[in-house]
């Protein structure tokens, strides 16, 4: 320190802490006089204690005064060192970086005037002490002082200029410091950074592509900065880095695709589009590299193509197209599972695109990794199902598509329908709403006769009979009136003279026991009139109730439809088709005369040609033990149902209607008993009190059935009932109107 006061008069050393800036001023260029010479002869020694001096008793004096002449003076001693001063540097720059925190803003703006000086000295020798100098800026970026500000956007510049010349600059130890105040919110260090990546992209010696993982998210995380110059900043240079990534042969999609995952799902709608864009691109370029990630971009594009900005559907969507196109293998890091647990997510989505991908995404799956998907079909399998009951009709018909493909071979399909009955009776409204559509499609899918008689195995032995009653009322209004089954129907009508017809007649007639009047339709289908008049005299007074008549409604006006032509025609022959007659008189008989139905039948049966029955004939007509008769007339060997062909009494085509005959009644015996027992459980609580508290007699609360009301009553019940219109403007597609 005695070296130093020797060589620096003491006036100097007082003008350097005064508070006039110039008398501080004249002082420095005293003291870079005095350093100069000091350099000339060579004497560093003595130079390093005049920068001890002015270290010690100035810039870290609790004057403000002296830290600003220290300073001054540190930058004047620099000046005079010129080529030295790279010698002196470590003692230096350290307390002009102390401070950039001073308390007071006259000391750190004279700090950032120091530094410039010092800077403009030392030039690329300046580099060592890069990144406390980075981080001392970052922090003067966004300083409350406006002229502080000014000061260190001017050291900025010369100090981005001099990293952009030096051979020095290591990139790997700055972008750690880079990384960590990515995420700072202040907009001005915001574009403090944005400005660094930038220049230091546009160095063609400094690699920043390779290290953008690293400061990606943070450069999207500002996409939704409430200042358009900020966002404008981070726009411009995630937009050049993408363009380098389109013509650069070697780069890291794996991390960056993370972080655009994310970013596909911000709030901020410039940033989801932005990240989407990239995410395109990636798909397009990034190969082999992005097979891992496959299921997180998925996850990302799903959603994004149910957006509400049109722009970033459009992206979304061909994004989607692209990664469906590119068929990568499990051996190749493809994961199927993955994959279906993200489409699998995406069923429940509240969007309707979304949900149509992701059965898209599953089918192609299927198509492609049959044997792999599989193995995960119990993780998906619930979803799929209830899917079923979604509100749009072009997801249920994608998703019956995806059940129909799982349900090739026996084994899956026997689960499929097994599971649809399952969802049917626990879902009453399923049934009612997309039975129809369901049905429907699955027989265009897996063959009509193949769903009917599983779903007829199954129905046959359901223990929940009031299910399986409005079950196959379902299946059998489907039966007759969609188009779907039309060839379903052509074999039922050959039932009596043809092999394959007779096996499906036995089939659904099992199950079909469990309506009356779906055994009676099936009857009709199949021809089999003798059977059905059988049936019809074989119905006790607990089988006529309320829903007997209304499906007999429906029957009556079913049988005026194209698919009961032939049925109409045959009524030209009343001598060949007499059962039919009988059969048909029979239903009239079962009507209430004032239902609309009752008037239908009637007119119908008024346009049929007489006929002349024998006496004989009319008693074997009229007799209900029909199995053991044969009918002959005019010469004429015909059966019951007007097949020429003779044959046995109890069994034709090998179909034993006899047999038939009792299961029907078995079946229709423990409705009976079911339904008695249901009856009871409702009486058996206490009846319900009348304000006086005298007890309602059950029987004038509510009819069980036809059968429970007096002949006046019953007649006007059942024609209100069957008379009501169908809810037609109510149901919508593939809806049954049970």
């Amino acid at each position: 320190m005695a070296d130093a006061l020797s060589v620096i008069p003491a006036f100097v050393l007082r003008n350097l802490s005064d508070k006039l800036y110039e008398k501080r001023k004249n002082a420095a260029l005293e003291v870079e006089g005095i350093v100069k010479q000091l350099a000339s002869a060579g004497d560093h020694e003595k130079i390093t204690a005049v920068i001890n001096l002015l270290t010690n008793d100035f810039t870290m004096s609790p004057q403000a005064n002296h830290r600003k002449g220290g300073l001054i003076g540190l930058a004047a001693a620099t000046v005079g060192l010129s080529s030295d001063a790279s010698q002196h540097l470590e003692q230096i720059v350290p307390p002009v970086l102390n401070s950039f925190s001073d308390q007071d803003s006259r000391v750190r703006y004279y700090a950032c005037e120091a530094l410039y000086n010092i800077a403009k000295v030392v030039r690329g020798d300046f580099i060592i002490f890069f990144n406390q100098i980075f981080d001392a800026l970052c922090k003067l970026s966004a300083d409350s002082d406006a002229n502080v500000q000014s000061a260190a956007h001017l050291l900025d510049r010369l100090v981005k200029d001099i990293v952009t010349e030096s051979d020095q600059f290591s990139i790997e130890e700055f972008i750690p410091l880079l990384r960590e105040r990515m995420n700072v919110l202040n907009p001005y260090v915001r574009q403090f950074l944005v400005g660094w990546i930038t220049v230091l992209d546009s160095v063609p010696d400094i690699d920043m592509l390779g290290f953008l993982p690293d400061f990606l998210d943070g450069l999207f995380n500002m996409l939704s900065d409430s200042s358009h110059e900020i966002r404008q900043q981070a726009d411009s240079a995630l937009s050049e880095f993408l363009q380098e990534i389109k013509n650069s042969p070697s780069v890291d999609y794996g991390r960056m695709a993370e972080i655009l995952v994310q970013r596909a799902s911000s709030p901020d709608e410039f940033t989801r589009l932005t990240a989407i864009t990239w995410i395109n691109e990636f798909v397009k370029l990034g190969g082999d590299q992005l097979v891992p990630y496959y299921a997180d971009i998925l996850g990302a594009i799903l959603p994004s193509i149910a957006d509400k900005e049109e722009k970033i559907r459009v992206v979304a969507r061909e994004t989607n197209e692209e990664l469906r196109n590119i068929k990568a293998f499990p051996t190749e890091g493809f994961d199927v599972g993955a994959i279906l647990s993200i489409a699998r997510r995406q069923l429940s989505s509240e969007h309707e695109a979304t949900r149509i991908e992701a059965l898209y995404w599953i089918s192609t799956l299927l198509d492609r990794h049959r044997t792999e998907v599989l193995i995960y079909l119990d993780d998906i399998l619930d979803s799929l199902l209830q899917a079923l009951s979604d509100p749009s009709d072009e997801v249920v018909l994608l998703v019956l598509d995806v059940h129909a493909c799982i349900a090739i071979d026996q084994q899956h399909f026997r689960q499929l329908v097994v599971f649809l009955v399952h969802n049917f009776r626990i879902n009453n409204s399923l049934l009612e709403k997309r039975g129809a559509l369901i049905i429907r499609r699955l027989c265009v899918l897996l063959n009509a006769e193949r769903v009917y008689r599983e779903l007829s195995t199954i129905l046959e032995g359901e223990s929940d009979l009031d299910f399986a009653s409005t079950m196959v009322q379902a299946l059998n209004l489907i039966l007759l009136t969609s188009s779907e089954l039309s060839g379903l129907r052509d074999l039922l009508k050959k039932s009596l003279v043809h092999a394959a017809g007779k096996d499906l007649f036995v089939s659904l007639y099992a199950s079909w026991c469990h309506s009356p009047m779906a055994i009676i339709s099936l009857c009709l289908l199949a021809q089999s009139y003798q059977h059905a008049s059988v049936v019809i005299q074989s119905l006790v007074e607990e089988d006529i109730n309320v829903k007997f008549l209304v499906q007999l409604d429906k029957l009556i006006r079913l049988l005026e439809t194209p698919v009961f032509a032939y049925l109409r025609l045959q009524l030209l022959e009343p001598g060949r088709y007499m059962w039919l007659l009988k059969a048909l008189y029979g239903l009239l008989m079962l009507l209430p005369q004032q239902s609309a139905a009752f008037k239908i039948l009637r007119t119908r049966l008024k346009t049929v040609p007489p006929y002349s029955f024998s006496g004989e004939h009319f008693k074997q007509l009229s007799s209900g033990n029909s199995y053991s008769v044969m009918h002959h007339m005019s010469g004429l060997n015909i059966n019951e149902d007007g097949d020429v062909s003779q044959d046995a009494g109890n069994s034709r085509n090998g179909i034993n209607f006899a047999a038939r005959l009792q299961q029907f009644e078995h079946m229709q015996h423990q409705h009976r008993l079911h339904e008695k027992g249901q009856t009871l459980s409702r009486t058996s609580t206490p009846p319900p009190l009348t304000k006086t508290g005298v007890e309602i007699p059950e029987e004038t609360k509510r009819p069980a059935s036809v059968s429970a009301l007096t002949p006046g009553s019953a007649s006007a019940v059942v024609a209100a009932e069957i008379n009501r219109p169908p809810s037609r403007s109510r149901r919508g597609p593939g809806q049954l109107q049970l």
